[in-house]
């Protein structure tokens, strides 16, 4: 599996959404985007790419495409 293909799958399996939905996808777009959704999504992603998330990137991470400008730094090293 791709690192955009992990990472579309923890949108669509917390989210319960299909890939259609996913470009231009913003947090609270979606009802199941919130608070809680958010969290859900963040330890998606931290379990599929084996890494730990700054708070402040958590924060930061209020769309589909920013998700991936966040886990694209350094510090994470996810490449898409």
């Amino acid at each position: 599996m791709t690192n955009l293909e992990k990472y579309n799958s923890a949108f669509i399996t917390t989210f319960e959404i299909t890939e259609e939905q996913l470009a231009g996808l913003k947090y609270q777009d979606i009802e199941a985007w919130d608070s809680v959704g958010h969290m859900g999504l963040i330890a998606a992603l931290e379990d599929a790419f084996d890494i730990m998330m700054d708070t402040d990137d958590i924060i930061d991470f209020n769309s589909y495409e920013k998700g991936k400008e966040i886990l694209s730094k350094e510090e994470y090293g996810v490449k898409f």
